[in-house]
């Protein structure tokens, strides 16, 4: 209930309101909080007014008072996503006439969040009015897909626009990236435009090892409004929003005390139903939220700047979400990530597209926005041309399916030994089919003894990964302790028809023979012709690159 009593007020005491009034009318938006009043028109920049020395609000002072315009943006749209009013217009942008000038890029990228934890996707639990916002004025991928669902691996091929089995040492998390691979912040500079970051880009990892002294993203910055201080005016920018969010660790219960509730949440089907793993979510989605907030503040700061129409705005996560048999795994909970792409003067929003995307398609979309050559190396394929399309659903028919992969996330193995779980997986949609190249090993590392100490060393410690340890013996629990850390089959095929959450294993079924031949035989070839020493049973070279974290480093 948003309205108050006004009983005080009538028996003649102060009448004390807890939250800002708010408006919203066919896209109208406004906030009044104290002296202080709020206003948008449809999609036109935000205006701040002091009412007390400006009754008729006549003079913007946004430009005088960035802060306390974030600070009533957020408490907007937090009312927003409370009440189910929406940000920005719920109509469809149409383009407006581009200016003539190449883009800027910004590209906000969390740590370790996995779809479909958004409220576009219809997650009602969850608040992210940033990331509905940019969807409704946007490009809202369904099917966007990470290279691998392990940081520095997956950051390397966004980077490079290339698998991260091409890049030699990034194959693995921490390890290094070699000067020799060209990355798209680096050729943009060299074009003009001006780069910069904020926390984690590239990494985890050492960039000296492979001959570099500065992030390949740019300099660092402390927030992004330092950054468009400093940024000349008459130079496009390119901008890597970093995040460390939702990485663990989390503050146990900060999420029921930020007001979410545990029982609304849906468990996903390879976690088991407990208060434990509801609390843990509901943990991990205050970071989410977080994350979600700070990149909206964001956006305010570029939205008063009058350039967010002439700016290629992409949010998504570098892998899925920090549980069991999700991040560091191929199944869909380790791979896929939420995704939205807004280009207000160029890409009309609204829109919703099931093409099969891959973050390595990012280098060469935002170089072809530029008017940069791609280099040759790329894999990754540009964007533009879904983005430019109406409609939505399938825009490119060639784009049914995406391929994902890993190499050693971490050395948790036998100790003293170097490899990781090696598997590839192509994904339509209908099928998921996985190839584990070392089915001789655990998944999520061995029990103890490991490089990284005990404890399935693969997979991040939490609260959710503690409660199937103690559990095990469980006869209710050991299903989900199996799916996260028993051994797995060479092959591994999910019908997805079926089985949404990707638990059951189809592989050895005599029905599903022909179906499994087409995609094992599509996947080799795949991977040949985009030169995976795996295809070529030359893989455990990965095993012998340096592993550059600490024994209890973070990933």
């Amino acid at each position: 209930m948003e309205g108050i009593s006004l009983r005080p007020a009538l028996t003649g005491d102060s009448l004390q309101r807890p939250t800002p009034i708010f408006w919203e009318h066919e896209g109208n938006r406004a906030v009044r909080e104290g002296k202080w009043k709020l206003v948008a028109k449809h999609n036109q920049p935000w205006e701040l007014y002091d009412i007390e020395t400006d009754r008729t609000e006549l003079h913007n002072v946004a430009a005088d008072y960035p802060e306390k315009l974030t600070e009533l943006l957020g408490k907007y749209e937090a009312y927003a996503a409370r009440t189910g009013v929406q940000p920005w217009p719920l109509k469809a942008q149409q383009p407006k006439k581009a200016a003539g000038k190449r883009p800027n890029i910004l590209l906000a990228i969390a740590d370790d969040w996995g779809w479909p934890h958004a409220g576009a996707y219809g997650d009602s639990v969850v608040r992210t009015p940033t990331f509905d916002r940019l969807a409704q004025n946007g490009v809202l991928f369904e099917n966007g897909f990470v290279t691998s669902p392990s940081c520095t691996p997956s950051r390397g091929s966004i980077l490079t626009g290339q698998w991260h089995w091409r890049l030699e040492e990034n194959a693995n998390l921490w390890s290094t990236l070699q000067a020799k691979f060209p990355t798209y912040p680096e050729l943009l500079r060299d074009s003009g435009y001006v780069i910069g970051h904020t926390r984690k880009a590239w990494g985890p990892g050492q960039l000296k090892p492979g001959g570099r002294t500065v992030d390949p993203s740019g300099p660092a910055f402390r927030n992004f409004g330092e950054f468009l201080k400093q940024r000349p005016a008459d130079q496009p920018f390119c901008y890597w929003f970093g995040s460390n969010d939702p990485h663990r660790p989390y503050e146990w219960r900060s999420g029921v005390e930020s007001g979410l509730d545990p029982s609304r949440i849906q468990v996903p089907g390879f976690l088991p139903d407990s208060e434990t793993i509801r609390v843990d979510i509901a943990d991990y989605y205050f970071e989410v939220e977080r994350f979600d907030r700070e990149f909206g503040e964001a956006l305010a700061l570029l939205e008063q700047t009058g350039e967010l129409d002439n700016t290629i705005v992409v949010m998504t996560g570098d892998n899925g979400m920090p549980f069991p048999r999700a991040k560091s795994n191929l199944y869909d909970a380790g791979t896929r990530v939420p995704l939205v792409v807004s280009w207000p003067s160029a890409v009309r929003g609204g829109r919703s597209a099931t093409d099969f995307v891959s973050l390595s398609d990012f280098a060469p979309t935002f170089l072809e926005a530029a008017g940069v050559p791609v280099p040759e190396a790329m894999t990754g394929r540009s964007l533009l041309g879904i983005l430019r399309k109406n409609g939505n659903g399938r825009l490119d028919p060639t784009r049914d399916h995406v391929l994902t992969g890993k190499e050693r996330h971490v050395p948790a193995q036998e100790k003293g030994a170097m490899g990781g779980y090696p598997c590839r997986a192509i994904r339509t949609d209908d099928f998921l089919y996985i190839r584990n190249f070392k089915p001789d090993r655990w998944p999520a590392g061995v029990r103890e003894n490991s490089e990284r100490g005990p404890g399935f060393a693969d997979c991040d410690g939490s609260p959710s990964k503690t409660f199937l340890l103690e559990n095990e013996t469980n006869p209710a629990v050991k299903r989900y302790f199996d799916l996260a850390f028993a051994r797995r089959p060479a092959e591994e095929l999910f019908d997805l028809r079926q089985d949404p959450d990707q638990l059951v294993n189809v592989a050895g079924q005599p029905a599903y023979a022909a179906i499994k031949e087409e995609l094992a035989d599509r996947l080799m070839q795949e991977l040949q012709a985009t030169g995976d020493p795996r295809a070529f049973g030359k893989g455990d070279k990965f095993e012998t690159y340096p592993y550059y974290g600490s024994a209890t480093g973070g990933r």
